[in-house]
């Protein structure tokens, strides 16, 4: 029986994510490699933590250093604001051929600016995006957010306003500032009106995803991922992650667990619910997974694609950073989240059973944040 942490989404295992990602997944990753500072983020193999959990292997993509930040976000916000600058100055960008840098000088000379908001890590990389283009950006943050995640935001050029609040709160002050036609508004979730450009960032994780494919067939001899963790804050990497394991073009479409933070939980209260519903959030040191509501357009494919929600404790997030570092792994609580996950689906031997979790499985766990100061919690 498993806890009242786990959700399992029975309808989930016959699900079919519609449309071919191949061919983008190709043209994002093409552009990604022609920005400065591209690397392939490494896949690390946990041995130790397969043998004892009796699975075949346990992988870990490890997003701690993409393009020199310490998460994930900068894949899907540079593909974002570079289509978004496109879109505003009548450029068609879609086949990512037009060098940033031309992009950029037309944006200057059209008086571009970017506003977004941020918990932490996706403003520091639209900001690092505008940064590479020469466009000025604004970024809203709430008072939560740490001083030093603020000045990491800062040293990118970007101008940092605190607000009262929580993610949520920020959202419809930064709509209202983005009235100036020559602003453009940059957020990685989507609603009401507001759809585009969070399509984008779910594309741009694609290079994440056939880094991975690939990767794990160097590192199993050939075995294809059978089960897949990913983080869930508003949804767009789950989003990402869902689909493209659930695409017809794969021979055996991957088992996806999604987890959250107890405080957190709007998708599994959403697939209790059978809707989007928004939750009270509280505290925890997932910062970057802290938000009540799912973007509306992540919710139709995690509500049909997601297998099991999981949804775990600081205490559990903080013992998976540490065990992570004692593998040489760097990791923040969001990142170390997928190891946390595991872990508590196979302690439960029936669950574990049912989810098909032996020694034949291939379990990739995408760690999408590195290491950062948090409160240790008690």
């Amino acid at each position: 029986m498993a806890s009242s942490s786990i959700h399992i989404n029975p309808d989930a295992r016959g699900w079919t994510h519609e449309g071919s990602r191949a061919k983008n997944e190709g043209t994002v990753l093409a552009f990604h490699e022609t920005l400065p500072d591209y690397n392939k983020t490494p896949l690390h193999s946990l041995p130790d933590v397969a043998r004892e959990l009796g699975l075949g292997h346990v992988l870990v993509k490890d997003e701690s250093s993409r393009f020199g930040l310490p998460a994930f976000k900068i894949l899907g916000a540079s593909w974002a604001v570079y289509r978004a600058v496109g879109w505003h100055l009548g450029i068609p960008v879609a086949d990512g051929q037009v060098p940033i840098a031309e992009l950029g000088v037309k944006a200057r000379k059209a008086g571009v600016e970017i506003v977004t908001a941020t918990e932490g890590n996706c403003g520091r990389a639209v900001a690092r995006m505008g940064k590479y283009m020469g466009i000025t950006v604004r970024v809203w943050v709430p008072s939560f957010m740490p001083q030093e995640t603020r000045e990491l935001i800062r040293s990118e050029g970007a101008e940092v306003i605190v607000i009262d609040g929580s993610y949520d709160d920020l959202i419809p002050i930064v709509w209202e500032e983005a009235d100036d036609k020559d602003t453009i508004l940059i957020f990685d979730v989507s609603f009401e009106g507001y759809t585009d450009i969070a399509k984008y960032f779910v594309q741009g994780y694609g290079t994440m995803l056939a880094e991975a494919d690939r990767q794990v067939l160097e590192s199993t001899g050939g075995k294809a991922t059978s089960h897949v963790i990913v983080p869930c804050g508003a949804g767009s990497v789950a989003e990402a992650v869902t689909a493209h394991y659930k695409t017809p073009e794969r021979e055996s479409k991957a088992v996806v667990f999604a987890v959250e933070p107890e405080n957190a939980a709007c998708l599994q209260e959403s697939l209790k619910a059978g809707r989007s519903v928004t939750v009270q959030t509280g505290e925890t040191i997932m910062n970057g997974l802290n938000c009540g509501t799912l973007s509306t357009t992540a919710w139709p494919v995690l509500g049909a694609g997601v297998d099991i929600s999981i949804a775990i404790s600081d205490t559990e997030s903080h013992a998976a950073v540490q065990e992570l570092k004692a593998a040489r792994i760097s990791a923040g609580p969001c990142g170390a989240a997928a190891l946390a996950a595991l872990r508590r689906v196979c302690a439960d031997a029936a669950l574990k059973e049912k989810e098909g979790l032996d020694e034949n499985s291939v379990v990739v766990l995408y760690c999408t944040e590195g290491p950062r100061e948090y409160p240790i919690p008690k």
